[in-house]
C-alpha cells in the first residue's frame, strides 16, 4: 500500500510539471506597475521538485493591497498555477486571489477587500489540479 500511495504522489507532482493551462478561475493580474507603500517583500523558493525564483513585493496604494512579483520571477511550469497565502507552512486556500497569469516576470494583482495580507506570513504559488505548492516566499507583515 506504501508503494502505491508513493506512486500516486509521484505522478501527481510530475504532472505538476506539465505546461501552464487557461483555468477558470478571474484573472486580477496586469503589467502595469504599482504604487504605494511597501507593506513586505519576500523571495521565492521552489516546492514539490519545481524550480519557483524571484521577489515579491505587497504594497499598499489607496485603492487596496496590491501582491507584485518582480521582473525576476520564474516558475518552470505547472497546469493550473494559482496564488494565495498562508503561514507556517500551511496553505489557506481561502486566501486565494488569482490565476497566475503568466510563468515569468513583472507582474501585478490586486488583492479582494476581504483579503488581509498582514494576516499571513507566506504567499504561495498552488497547482491547485493536484493540490501542492509549487513555490513559497515568506513575507514578514
Amino acid at each position: 500500500m506504501r508503494i502505491i500511495a508513493m506512486l500516486f504522489l509521484g505522478l501527481t507532482l510530475a504532472a505538476c510539471g506539465g505546461e501552464q493551462t487557461k483555468s477558470e478561475a478571474p484573472s486580477t493580474g496586469s503589467t502595469q506597475s504599482v504604487a504605494g507603500d511597501v507593506v513586505t517583500t519576500g523571495e521565492f523558493s521552489g516546492l514539490s521538485e519545481h524550480i519557483t525564483t524571484g521577489d515579491v513585493t505587497i504594497k499598499k496604494a489607496e485603492d487596496g493591497y496590491y501582491v507584485v512579483l518582480e521582473e525576476n520571477f520564474s516558475l518552470d511550469g505547472a497546469p493550473d498555477p494559482k496564488l494565495g497565502f498562508g503561514n507556517s507552512g500551511e496553505y489557506d486556500i481561502e486566501s486565494q486571489f488569482s490565476v497566475l497569469n503568466k510563468k515569468t516576470g513583472y507582474q501585478s494583482y490586486k488583492l479582494p477587500a476581504d483579503i488581509d495580507p498582514t494576516q499571513y506570513n507566506e504567499i504561495y504559488v498552488w497547482c491547485e489540479q493536484f493540490s501542492v505548492p509549487l513555490g513559497v516566499a515568506s513575507i514578514n507583515s
